[in-house]
């Protein structure tokens, strides 16, 4: 994320760059003046000044019950917490915030205001009499009664043994051992010293079931898993993957003046991971049943093993270490047999990224299986038969969908997510229900825009809240029944910013490197653009295949999100350049093969598709100049594509600011690089 101090520093880099690299250009009469130190200044106060600009401009709501809930709005000033029930006619404070201003003051060590308190969003405790939020890097409780009393805070449950990057366990954690109780609360399964550990709680009886877990090979405590009907339960066995720990000097410390060294558990391409497997213990006669790994033995990962509902049966997804298969495994609980119910296979990446892994076991009983796929060239809902494996198709089309929102079981719906149904931008988030046989389909956020919505608990109403990039938010009622609207809840005001200079991004779009398919970009020009003169270009690149990334909501300063990147954006078109932002094939969001352009290629990072629309834009823009080069900066993998930018393509891009970027794919971390590079490590790393 780009911090208002942070962009400014790469502005004037990127400024003082392409004067250089560009002087002839600069120096033409047509061209806007070069910044000075006023045009810099004025750059850096622009967020401030047009921060609280807005009002009734509402983020996603959050339901407190089945009724009532509640959610921010920009207000003169800053941002009120509000709160509002299904009826009501207004919404009324969530809490005083004044109150908590005062308390958090002392412990924050600086005055906090009222309509600016140091948060977004918050946690509220099940009797509504304190809340949680993260503040300055760390957890704070505030008492709402009669005294408001804020404390900073740490969970009171014991955090799990953290993994690196999610493969690795870190095995200088003590890992928890409590003990964990079976369902009919007889009994206690627990990893104790290496053994597996039976403890019959009516007369303390103790059985050890297992005692060969050594350090190369051991039980994990956390894993322990009960049947329902509590007459077995499951422990993940162990070896552990290598431990690579990097190291790095903290080289001024606030509060020390010395150094400090610091090491992270920071598992790399082509490093060992751990390996888990299942392993299924009987209380009665303490059977030990090992589950053959022939179907799972090559593992990224496993998810952690889950009993059916009728204990029968356990089931885990796996992910074959180079991201090329995925199964869903089903296990006889009582025999040990494993099974592949469905997989994906691909020559490429099967994308398991976040959301794209997720499926629901209707009923856990393991009879229906809603999973997502990409065999038809395009992300999909699919309902499979999990005796037969068969699998029906939900949705279809040249579409995206882009996660599941609720599995809806009483009504036997599927509320999910996705882009590109809809006329227009093709990125536009939606929302959608459709039936368990892929019947009655239907959109359910109307709004020309991007949308989130948030679910009551009882499946009865939903918020809707969107926006465009020249839309500001609109947040609606709806009833979840037939999608209706009920009220509008807010209805964001943005005249004020737009009377103080703002310009909405342009959106654009032209077609690519095969000539035909469109690819999407935003234009942010200065606010006192003059289109008889000629601005140089810079672009901001992210181009990292786990997402797309172009902003397409209206708030451009929220400094929760990358949103935040527009009012960056602004801040460096108003020193004299116009600033844009692509999304390139090898991105996520549109088809497979639209993403496919990444795998094990990186260094690609869509270059062709967006020089291809810089060219576009200036044949349409006479004041889109660039004919002296493109200027271009990122971070992380933007950081990798600006220094690529002018490694590949010197010819267009003449000037870059590239940081925290892994310029050497091998010295970054496993999970990131192994999804879009495979495995084994091979020449494409180098590349």
């Amino acid at each position: 994320m780009l911090r208002s101090r942070g962009i400014h520093h790469y502005a004037r880099s990127l400024a003082l760059g392409l004067a250089c690299a560009g002087a002839p250009l600069l120096a033409r009469a047509d061209a806007p003046p070069a910044p000075d130190a006023a045009a810099f200044n004025r750059s850096l106060q622009l967020r401030e000044q047009w921060m609280y600009l807005t009002q009734g401009l509402a983020g996603p709501a959050t339901w407190t019950d089945a009724r009532q809930y509640r959610y921010r709005r920009t207000a003169p000033g800053g941002f009120e917490f509000v709160s509002r029930s299904v009826g009501q006619a207004g919404a009324v404070p969530a809490f005083d915030q004044a109150r908590l201003a005062t308390a958090l003051s002392p412990l924050l060590g600086r005055s906090v205001q009222a309509l600016r308190l140091p948060f977004s969003d918050y946690t509220l405790e099940a009797d509504g009499r304190a809340l949680r939020a993260w503040i300055d890097g760390g957890w704070m409780r505030c008492e709402l009664g009669d005294a408001y009393r804020c404390a900073r805070w740490s969970a009171p449950e014991r955090e799990p043994r953290p993994r690196g990057w999610g493969v690795v366990r870190d095995l200088s954690v003590p890992a928890d051992d409590t003990p964990q109780r079976s369902p009919d609360g007889r009994y206690e399964a627990q990893v104790r010293e290496g053994s597996v550990v039976l403890r019959q709680l009516a007369d303390g009886q103790t059985r050890v079931l297992a005692r060969d877990g050594a350090a190369t090979d051991f039980y994990d405590p956390e894993s322990i898993v009960w049947s329902p009907d509590s007459s077995r339960f499951v422990v993940l066995r162990v070896v552990p993957g290598f431990a690579r720990q990097v190291t790095r000097v903290e080289t001024a410390p606030r509060d020390q003046v010395q150094p400090r060294v610091r090491t992270q558990l920071y598992p790399k391409p082509g490093d060992p991971v751990d390996i888990d497997r299942p392993v299924i213990f009987e209380v009665t006669g303490g059977r030990r049943i090992d589950v053959p790994t022939a179907l799972f033995d090559n593992a990224y990962e496993i998810t952690p093993p889950q009993f059916r509902a009728d204990g029968r049966t356990l089931a885990f997804r796996y992910t074959a270490r180079g991201h090329q298969r995925v199964r869903l495994i089903e296990v006889d609980a009582h025999g040990g047999a494993a099974r592949s119910v469905v997989e994906e296979a691909s020559k490429t990446f099967v994308n398991s990224w976040w959301y794209r892994a997720e499926f629901h076991d209707v009923g856990n009983r393991g009879e229906q299986i809603v999973w997502m796929s990409e065999r038809d060239g395009w992300n999909h809902l699919y309902m499979v038969d999990g005796r037969t494996g068969r699998l029906q198709q939900l949705t279809r089309g040249p579409w995206v969908v882009r996660q599941i929102v609720k599995v809806d079981e009483a009504r036997r719906q599927v509320w999910f997510a996705a882009n590109g149904r809809e006329p227009g931008d093709p990125y536009l988030q939606h929302f959608y229900r459709v039936d368990f046989d892929g019947r009655n389909l239907q959109h359910m956020t109307p709004g020309d825009g991007w949308h989130e919505i948030s679910l009551s608990p009882d499946m009865n109403h939903y918020v809707d809240t969107w926006s465009r990039l020249d839309q500001p938010n609109i947040t609606e009622l709806r009833d979840a029944r037939d999608g209706h609207l009920l009220d509008t809840v807010e209805r964001g005001d943005a005249s004020a910013l737009f009377a103080a200079g703002y310009r909405a991004p342009e959106t654009f779009s032209a077609p690519g490197r095969d000539g035909s398919t469109p690819i999407f970009g935003l234009v942010v020009r200065p606010t006192r653009h003059d289109p008889t003169r000629r601005y140089p270009v810079i672009e901001s690149i992210y181009a990292g295949p786990h997402d797309s990334s172009v902003q397409k909501k209206f708030w451009p300063f929220d400094s929760q999100s990358s949103n935040e990147r527009l009012i960056g954006l602004q801040a460096l078109a108003d020193l004299g350049f116009i600033v844009v932002e692509i999304d390139g094939m090898g991105t996520m969001n549109r088809s497979k093969a639209f993403h496919d352009v990444a795998w094990k290629n990186l260094g690609d990072a869509g270059f062709p598709d967006r020089i291809a629309w810089h060219k576009a834009m200036a044949a349409r823009d006479p004041s889109y100049d660039i004919s002296g080069g493109v200027g271009i900066y990122g971070a992380s993998a933007g950081g990798q594509n600006a220094l690529n930018a002018l490694q590949f393509h010197p010819e267009f891009y003449t000037v870059a600011v590239a940081y925290n970027g892994c310029y050497d794919n091998r010295m970054d971390k496993l999970s990131w690089n192994e999804q879009w590079l495979g495995w084994p490590v091979d020449a494409s790393y180098s590349r």
